[in-house]
């Protein structure tokens, strides 16, 4: 599964990442809008990670999508 098949369902996959980053609010998440750069910024804000550790989760969480 590539982004753009995430950005595109945006509404199915909310939940899933509600779930691995909870800290994320609702109205977050509607503003990210499936955006990947914007969900690494969240990422960022939330938890106080980097740039690039937010980009690691975020392509981790990308390629376990591909086994659900």
């Amino acid at each position: 599964m590539n982004w753009n098949q995430i950005e595109g369902n945006w509404k199915q996959f909310k939940g899933k990442v509600q779930q691995n980053w909870g800290k994320l609010t609702d109205d977050q998440l509607d503003v990210i809008d499936g955006k990947r750069q914007q969900l690494a910024g969240r990422i960022q804000e939330a938890y106080g990670v980097s740039q690039d550790e937010a980009e690691k989760q975020i392509s981790d969480w990308e390629s376990i999508q591909k086994d659900n």
